[in-house]
Order: C-alpha cells, then sequence, then structure tokens
C-alpha cells in the first residue's frame, strides 16, 4: 500500500455504478453510487483529479460489461485495473451480498494489493475475437438446427442409411427428394431446411471474413506459423490468436497451460496428494479450440498435401516444432491407451501439451 495513493473499488451494473473511495488517512471508505453513463464517470474523475492528494488507482471486476470503463478512465488519466472475479479472496463466512460491499471490498483488497489484474485486450483485437465468437455461435445454430430436423424425421420414421455419415452430399440429396404425407408437416420440414441453409450461408460469410483478417497483419504471422501444425487451419489459429491476443504476458508454457484451465486441480495436505480433473479456470474459448485440435493428433505422423501448402514460405524452426509435436503427441495417446485411459482424458492431456508447442512458437519467438 502506497503512502498518499487513493484507492478505489468499483462495482460496474448495467445502469450504475457502486464507488468506494478509500482516501489516504481515513479509515473508513467513502460510499456512493453513479449512473454508468460516459457524462456522469467524466465528472466523477474530475473530482477526484481535484479532490485526491495523490495517484489514484481503481478497479473493478470483469464481467458483462466489459473493458469499455476501463478505456474511458485510462483516457482521462486514470489508473483503471480490471480485476479476474475468480481470484478474488472470498471469506467462507459472507453470506451477504450487495453492490455497495463488493465496492467496498475490492478497494480494501487493492490497498492490500490482494488482486489479480486480467489482461485486456485492445479494441482491434477484441472486435477480431468477437468475430471469431459470432462464428462459433453461428456453429452451435446450425448443429442445433440440424438435431432439429433429424429429430422431427426420426419421429415419422425417416431415417437416412443405417451405417451412413449425416450431412454429406448424400445425405442431402437424400433430404431433397423426401416429402411429407400431411401439408402441415411439409410446411415444418421446408421450414427446418430454409433454416439450415440460411445458417450454412452465414457461417460461410463469417468464415470468408475471418481468412480477409487473417491475412492482415498483426495476425497475419502468429496464423501462418500456427497452421504449420495438424489439426489447426486458418479459423482455429485466428481464434486462438484472438482469444490470447499476446503470448508473450505467459513467461512459461504452464503459465498458458494453468490459463487455459488445462491443469489437473489439487486438494493436497500433509502427505496425503489428491488431483482431479482439470480446473477449467480462464478461456474456455480457446481450451474447446485446442482440445478439437488435438484429437487430430489419434492418426500417426504423417504431412499430406493440405498441410504441406501451408507450410510453404513457413520457417524451418516452426515447421520442426510442429513435427516434433506430431510424433510427441501421437506417441504419449498410444502409452496412454496401452494404460487404458479414456479417450476423452487422452485427447485433453495432449491439448495441454499442445499448448506448450503453441507457446514455444509464438511466445518464444516473439520475445
Amino acid at each position: 500500500m502506497e503512502q498518499g495513493t487513493t484507492y478505489v473499488g468499483l462495482d460496474v451494473c448495467k445502469r450504475t455504478i457502486a464507488v468506494a473511495v478509500r482516501w489516504p488517512g481515513r479509515a473508513e471508505p467513502e460510499e456512493r453510487s453513479m449512473p454508468n453513463e460516459p457524462r456522469a464517470i467524466s465528472r466523477w474523475e474530475r473530482r477526484m483529479k481535484r479532490e485526491a492528494p495523490g495517484a489514484v488507482v481503481c478497479a473493478y471486476e470483469a464481467g458483462p460489461t466489459g473493458y469499455a470503463l476501463q478505456r474511458q478512465l485510462r483516457g482521462l488519466g486514470l489508473d483503471c485495473r480490471v480485476i479476474a472475479p475468480s481470484l478474488i479472496p472470498r471469506k467462507p463466512g459472507e453470506r451477504i451480498k450487495t453492490d455497495r460491499r463488493d465496492a467496498r471490498k475490492l478497494a480494501e483488497l487493492l490497498a492490500g494489493g490482494l488482486l489479480t489484474e486480467v489482461h485486456p485486450p485492445t479494441p482491434e483485437d477484441e472486435a477480431v475475437r468477437d468475430l471469431s465468437r459470432a462464428r462459433e455461435d453461428a456453429k452451435q445454430d446450425l448443429t442445433r438446427a440440424r438435431h432439429r430436423l433429424s429429430k422431427f424425421l426420426l419421429r415419422h420414421g425417416l431415417a437416412f442409411g443405417r451405417g451412413r455419415r449425416a450431412w454429406t452430399h448424400a445425405h442431402q440429396k437424400w433430404l431433397r427428394g423426401l416429402h411429407l404425407e400431411h401439408a402441415a408437416q411439409q410446411a415444418v420440414f421446408d421450414d427446418y431446411c430454409l433454416a439450415i441453409d440460411q445458417l450454412e450461408e452465414r457461417l460461410r460469410a463469417l468464415e470468408a471474413k475471418l481468412a480477409g483478417w487473417a491475412k492482415t497483419e498483426p495476425y497475419a504471422t502468429p496464423v501462418a506459423h500456427l497452421r504449420c501444425f495438424r489439426g489447426i487451419d486458418t479459423v482455429t489459429a485466428l481464434g486462438l490468436v484472438a482469444e490470447l491476443h499476446d503470448f508473450r504476458r505467459f513467461r512459461r508454457a504452464r503459465q498458458l497451460m494453468a490459463y487455459l484451465g488445462m491443469v489437473p486441480s489439487e486438494d493436497s495436505s500433509g502427505e496425503r496428494t489428491r488431483r482431479g480433473a482439470i480446473t477449467k479456470a480462464g478461456n474456455s474459448h480457446a481450451r474447446r479450440l485446442l482440445i478439437e485440435a488435438a484429437w487430430h493428433y489419434r492418426h500417426r505422423p504423417w504431412v499430406g498435401p493440405e498441410l504441406r501448402r501451408r507450410r510453404e514460405g513457413q520457417p524451418a524452426r516452426v515447421i520442426a516444432i510442429a513435427d516434433r509435436a506430431q510424433r510427441r503427441l501421437y506417441q504419449r495417446r498410444q502409452r496412454m491407451t496401452e494404460r487404458g485411459k479414456a479417450p476423452n482424458k487422452i485427447t485433453v492431456a495432449l491439448a495441454r501439451e499442445l499448448a506448450g508447442f503453441l507457446w514455444a512458437v509464438l511466445a518464444v519467438q516473439a520475445a
């Protein structure tokens, strides 16, 4: 705690902001509330600069309000930090939670140096991340729409050939040839098919926009390097770069693995050591992308025509790391399979190691 520094806890909601100001030399913080509006925030900032004897440090929890408040306050010259909510110390006996109490707690913990700051993305990184997540939402909507259609047909005894894969060209040709007996059922079938066609077009448009952004700096170089890995193409590579946005903030590969929530949880005491499932902390979007990519390493190491094309013109160091990842991850999958591990657990373990290889390519090279 620095002498002469004023610490401010902000509990930010959609309409209001609860403020707790811990002035230097005062035991109790000053509490108030203000509208969550740019003009009200500017007035409060001018008051703080006028009345504070020294530096002013603000903090609020990361949440649905995003980083707009932090960017506004920093633009006005105040030190504002966004705090990781899951890492805020909590007393087991606390059973009352209000905006006023949360703001007071943030001010006290900030003064004590007990809060963990998150690394906010730049507005450009956040915009590309939103585009990547919009593509993910469209993919989920398409999956739900396909499930609705397939279950609707199943209820009426219509199923594609046994053992044949759905949503292939053959399956779509079969769908186009279907005609239901009742007009109402045919209307439902046509509506479901139309929804699927619209979502497929929406997905193609979003992927085209992502491909365009992947060719621009500062994304072109890291995306091209990640595409040297098996199971990682443009959409996955840009998604990882947009979600993590600065690999240099992780000093070691293990820090990246922990940030992605892919390390085992642990509850140990004395001579007892107990490890459980992965923590699933941090960025769930990046974790999902890595796990999807890790499934590709169940096949033997091989460089096919498409992967060879993606590697053209890339640094030899990056290609060597990608090849080493193929060999190591495949061998580890084989060993874990022989020990009887479940396929999903094996894939998560491989995704954790894959994160280390990606860190070696992007963080070390950037440094």
